[in-house]
């Protein structure tokens, strides 16, 4: 099976998705006072009270459907086609492996890499290149060590 396959450039795309991010977290942290990471926010929804309130999590979570339901709009659907093929338990056990990851690391790369280097936090960059040399690690061994491409 081929995992590998070609994705396009657009820098123009990735730019203005950048700064909706950015946007998003300074928003979130200046007029909630709250880091915009994602397994935090929606963790915090799955508690029976979170700290801080549910009010603003169930209003980030809803933006970020409207925002890409908006981006689809604006693009006529044009996404690209997902990925097809990946054998169903792969796809199970990397989903439990981020899962525990990033409860390992105590959030997740928004968390850490968007808001966390951004306040120069030690641990956050801690996270951040444990994240990319794990992801690194796992490219190079999907690409060339297991003959899966």
């Amino acid at each position: 099976m081929n995992f590998v396959t070609a994705t396009p450039f657009t820098p123009l795309a990735a730019v203005a998705g950048g700064a909706l991010i950015g946007l998003a977290a300074v928003l979130l942290f200046g007029l909630v006072g709250r880091i915009a990471g994602i397994s935090g926010i929606v963790g915090g929804l799955l508690d029976r009270r979170p700290a801080g309130g549910r009010g603003w999590r169930v209003a980030f979570v809803l933006g970020l459907v409207a925002g890409a339901a908006l981006a689809g709009a604006v693009l006529g659907g044009r996404f690209g086609a997902p990925r097809m093929g990946y054998p169903p338990l792969l796809l199970l056990a990397g989903g439990l492996l981020v899962g525990y990851g990033t409860a390992l690391a105590r959030g997740c790369t928004s968390g850490h890499g968007v808001c966390g280097l951004a306040r120069l936090s030690p641990r956050s960059l801690a996270a951040v290149a444990v994240f990319l040399a794990t992801g690194i690690a796992t490219a190079v061994l999907l690409r060339h060590g297991l003959a899966l491409a």
